[in-house]
C-alpha cells in the first residue's frame, strides 16, 4: 500500500470521499450549534425538547408579562464602572450562605414540578447543585419527595414553604424537612393567592399531584375549564398567613428561616422585627404580580433598610455572569436562579442543570477580572452605575 502526503493527493481524497465527509463535517456542526455557549441559548433546547403545555408553564409570567420582561430589562440598564491595573491573577468567587460555604454565589431557586422537565426532576438538580458546590433551594411543589431529593447525593439544600390552611400540615412538612437534614425553611410570602398566567389558562395545564402532601391534603381539584392551579393552590395555602403568624412558625423549628418575595424597604424592616435570618428580594419570577418592580430595581432600597443585619439575596432575571455582579455591587451576598435551571434541565438533564451554573461562574470570574476585583468580597457599589446615579451626575 503506497501512502500519499501532497496536497494533490489529499484533494483527489477530498473529492472522492467528498459526500461522506460532507456529511460528517455537517453532523458534527449540528452537534456543536447544540451545544450552548451562554445560558440563555437553553431556552429555545427547551422550547423544542418540551410540550407547548409545560415549556409555557415555566417559561411564562402573570397577566401582560411586564414584570417578566422588565425583570431582565432593568439589569441592562446598569453599567458596570471597571477598575483597571489591577492584580487579578487568581479569582475568588466562593462565598458563604448562612455559614455554609459554597462555590459561587449563585444558588437555585425554588422552582416547581422538575419532572415536566425531565424524568429525573428535582433529583437530577439535586446532584447537578451538589457537583458545583453550591445550595439549592427545594420548592415545596416538587415532583420528588423532599425525602428522594434529600437522600440522593449529598449537599446543603434548603426547604421553601408555602403555609396552608391545615397549620398541622404545614408544621409536618417542617419536621420532615428538618429530619433529613435541610438547613434552612425559605418561606415565601408573595403567595395569598396564585398569580394569573394566562397561558396556562389557555393550555388548560393540568398539574400532577404534589408528592410532599400525598396522604395529607387532597389535591385533586375541579379546574372549571382552565388551569387546575388556580383552584389547587388557592383551595390550599393561607391567605391569612401573615406578619404576626411568624413567630407560630419558629416555634415549630429550629432551622432559620429566610424570607422570600420581599420588595420593599418597610416589608424588609418588618422582616428583621419577626426575626428573619434572611431575606430573599423576589416578585416570585414576575408570576404572581405584574407590574411590580423589577428586583434588581429595588434591591438597593431593602439592603440600605436591611443595613447589614442579615444577609439580602436576590432572585429574579438573572441570566448573565455581568447581572451577578451587578446584583453584588448593590448589596446581594448571593442570587438564585430559577428559569434558566429549568431550561437546562430540560434541554440536557443534569448536565444541562450543571452546564447552566457553570456558565454563570465562568461568566462571573470574567467579568470579576476585567472589572478588577479579585474575590467577590472586592465588589462594591462603585463598581456599577444605575440610571438613578446617572440622572444625579448629568445634574453635577
Amino acid at each position: 500500500m503506497i501512502l500519499c502526503y501532497n496536497e494533490e493527493c489529499i484533494w483527489n481524497l477530498l473529492y472522492h470521499f467528498q459526500p461522506r465527509i460532507l456529511e460528517k463535517l455537517f453532523s458534527c456542526n449540528r452537534i456543536m450549534a447544540a451545544e450552548p455557549v451562554k445560558v440563555d441559548e437553553f431556552r429555545e433546547l427547551a422550547r423544542q425538547a418540551l410540550p407547548k403545555m409545560y415549556y409555557d408553564f415555566f417559561n411564562g409570567g402573570a397577566e401582560d408579562q411586564y414584570t417578566l420582561r422588565e425583570n431582565e430589562e432593568a439589569f441592562r440598564r446598569i453599567t458596570i464602572q471597571p477598575r483597571v491595573l489591577l492584580d487579578v491573577s487568581s479569582i475568588d468567587l466562593s462565598t458563604t450562605v448562612l455559614g455554609y460555604n459554597i462555590s459561587m454565589p449563585v444558588m437555585i431557586a425554588p422552582t416547581s414540578r422538575h419532572k415536566l422537565a425531565n424524568p429525573a426532576g428535582e433529583i437530577a438538580t439535586a446532584r447537578a447543585a451538589s457537583a458545583c458546590n453550591t445550595i439549592m433551594v427545594l420548592s415545596l411543589s416538587s415532583t420528588c419527595t423532599l425525602e428522594e431529593v434529600a437522600a440522593c447525593c449529598d449537599a446543603v439544600r434548603f426547604f421553601q414553604l408555602y403555609v396552608y390552611k391545615r397549620r398541622d400540615i404545614t408544621a409536618k412538612l417542617v419536621q420532615r424537612a428538618e429530619n433529613n437534614g435541610y438547613k434552612a425553611i425559605v418561606l415565601t410570602g408573595d403567595s395569598p393567592r396564585h398569580g394569573r398566567r394566562e397561558a396556562d389558562i389557555k393550555n388548560k395545564i393540568i398539574i400532577p399531584a404534589l408528592k410532599n402532601v400525598e396522604g395529607l391534603l387532597t389535591t385533586k381539584f375541579v379546574n372549571g375549564g382552565g388551569s387546575n392551579l388556580d383552584s389547587l393552590a388557592n383551595s390550599t395555602r393561607d391567605p391569612s398567613f401573615s406578619w404576626e403568624d411568624i413567630g407560630w412558625l419558629k416555634s415549630i423549628t429550629k432551622l432559620p428561616i429566610l424570607i422570600k418575595g420581599i420588595l420593599t424597604g418597610e416589608d424588609a424592616i418588618k422582616a428583621l422585627e419577626v426575626g428573619a435570618a434572611g431575606i430573599i428580594v423576589s416578585n416570585h419570577g414576575a408570576r404572581q404580580l405584574d407590574y411590580c418592580p423589577a428586583t434588581i430595581s429595588v434591591l438597593e432600597e431593602v439592603v440600605h433598610a436591611v443595613g447589614g443585619k442579615v444577609p439580602v439575596f436576590l432572585d429574579g432575571g438573572v441570566r448573565r455572569g455581568t447581572d451577578i455582579f451587578k446584583a453584588m455591587a448593590l448589596g446581594a451576598q448571593a442570587v438564585l436562579v430559577g428559569r434558566p435551571v429549568m431550561y437546562g434541565l430540560a434541554a440536557k438533564g443534569e448536565y444541562g442543570v450543571r452546564r447552566v451554573l457553570e456558565m454563570l461562574k465562568e461568566e462571573l470570574e470574567v467579568t470579576m477580572a476585567l472589572a478588577g476585583c479579585s474575590s467577590v468580597k472586592e465588589i462594591s457599589r462603585s463598581h456599577v452605575r444605575t440610571k438613578h446615579d446617572r440622572q444625579l451626575l448629568s445634574l453635577l
